[in-house]
């Protein structure tokens, strides 16, 4: 490493495609410190992936530049492949190979002697419980399998950088919590820069310390999510659920942005919230919620 406090920065990187009449990207500028969990956020079409690809040297921009760790990642592929595990939305290169070889290859790509690359095989298979898939083909596991072995895969060698696209996709509830869990410890124990690509505010808020939300390839804003809230700290979500049969009588400061089969998402000002303790029969409801605002509610504020 060079002694830079950022493990990215990404400075004015535009690109355009020949049969696109938009930027792709369009002068995205930010830094994402050594150690950082940032997360990136945008709809389907925003400009994630390709963002992501010119930031591992996949796709040269127009213009700008990124810098890993100081160094350039187009004129230093090689520092760059050896430092950023990246774990892609599909993984079509494994479909032949079976679980315990994709991970001892991958290892032994990345540098390390035969029986260190068996060694870290033998240690990842335990590490997300995949020994009793080792010697199946990645091409008969099931969605969520294959994301658990592509997260495996990336995580091989230890790199200090993880960049991760939509990694929880496909798995259930139990896996989801394992694969949370284990990249809070990897951040908190080992240090490790992790980027989450992701269109699920909800999840991302759980973890993440620095958040960038794209929108038609600009990005529209960057900072901790706390700073974020900051125009929304006046407004107050109120979710509840009532029998259908028997939906109950709204004052009109409060504003209804979604109602389906009984349950209810609502805003109000804060200033309000007294006025509804006396204008409501909360406690007469199965369930509410009152909350502040939320990174979901920054996300749809920007995106």
């Amino acid at each position: 490493m060079t002694g830079t406090p950022y493990a990215y920065e990404v400075q004015n990187v535009s690109k355009r495609y020949e049969k696109s009449s938009a930027p792709v990207t369009e002068d995205v500028t930010f830094r994402i410190r050594e150690g950082a969990f940032f997360g990136l956020l945008g709809g389907n079409g925003a400009g994630k992936t390709t963002l992501i690809k010119q930031m591992l040297g996949l796709v040269r921009p127009d213009r700008g530049r990124i810098l890993l760790f100081g160094r350039s990642v187009l004129t230093h592929p090689r520092f760059t492949t050896r430092t950023v595990g990246y774990m892609p939305q599909s993984a079509f290169a494994l479909n032949s190979l079976t679980v315990r070889e994709s991970l001892y290859y991958t290892a032994h790509l990345r540098g390390l002697p035969a029986r260190a690359a068996r060694l870290e095989r033998d240690r990842l298979l335990d590490l997300l419980d995949l020994g009793h898939l080792a010697r199946k083909a990645a091409r008969q596991l099931s969605g969520g399998e294959r994301r658990l072995l592509q997260l495996a895969v990336t995580l091989t060698g230890s790199p200090p950088v993880l960049v991760l696209d939509e990694p929880t996709n496909e798995l259930d509830p139990a896996r989801r919590r394992q694969v949370w869990d284990l990249l809070r410890a990897l951040h908190r124990t080992d240090g490790r820069t992790i980027v989450l690509i992701t269109h699920n505010a909800v999840e991302a808020e759980q973890v993440i310390e620095q958040v960038g939300i794209l929108r038609d390839g600009v990005l529209a804003a960057v900072g901790p999510p706390a700073e974020l809230k900051i125009p929304l700290r006046s407004h107050v979500r109120l979710t509840f659920s009532h029998p259908q049969d028997r939906p109950p009588e709204l004052p009109d400061y409060v504003r209804v942005r979604s109602h389906h089969g009984g349950r209810v998402v609502a805003h109000l000002a804060s200033a309000d919230l007294a006025r509804l303790a006396v204008d409501m029969d909360l406690a007469a409801l199965p369930e509410f919620a009152l909350h502040t605002a939320t990174l979901e509610d920054v996300y749809l504020r920007h995106a």
